[in-house]
């Protein structure tokens, strides 16, 4: 099983489980509505991000049925916090529906293979415990599609609220 409260380290980068804290730093980089361009949505104040993040550090939906492992991306060189990653899990197990997972990296710090970097990271630590992992990703959203395509995962003709659904099998390495 994928530890939910543990961070890990890539090649550049440390992951650092979420914690409220976290909307300090986060709060002014992810402040852009360029990243929410194809999720909807809308930049939130450091108090609503702080709200939030402590929301998901339970680490478990409130009805128990899903399991939150998010985590911040901070750049191992600078120590400066990039984004996020996410994983949603089936409080079930493995057997119960893929993990899905999400990303976000501030605007300043896109185009260097972070999001690629983390997204491929998470995936096959989630793999490697037994999990398939999904992605949606809107049409439009080319950056995604290629962050999905380093994790592995792969296209399938099944939308949902106007995202393709991406899916890479527990099999997949």
């Amino acid at each position: 099983m994928v530890d939910l409260q543990a961070g890990w380290q890539t090649e550049r980068l440390d992951l650092e489980p979420l914690i409220a804290e976290h909307a300090v730093e986060l709060a002014p980089a992810l402040d852009d509505l360029s990243l929410h361009r194809f999720t909807g949505g809308e930049a939130l104040s450091a108090s609503a991000l702080a709200d939030r993040y402590q929301r998901l550090a339970n680490r478990r939906s409130p009805d128990g049925e899903q399991l939150w492992g998010n985590w911040v991306l901070r750049s191992r060189e600078t120590g400066t916090a990039l984004g996020t990653v996410q994983a949603t899990l089936p409080a079930a197990g493995p057997s119960a529906g893929p993990a899905d997972i999400a990303w976000v990296v501030a605007t300043a710090a896109q185009g260097r293979g972070y999001a690629k970097e983390a997204a491929r990271s998470l995936a096959d630590r989630l793999c490697e415990s037994g999990w398939s992992v999904a992605a949606c990703i809107h049409p439009r959203n080319l950056a995604s599609q290629h962050v999905a395509r380093a994790a592995l995962l792969a296209a399938t003709d099944v939308t949902r609220d106007g995202e393709r659904r991406w899916i890479r099998p527990a099999s997949a390495r």
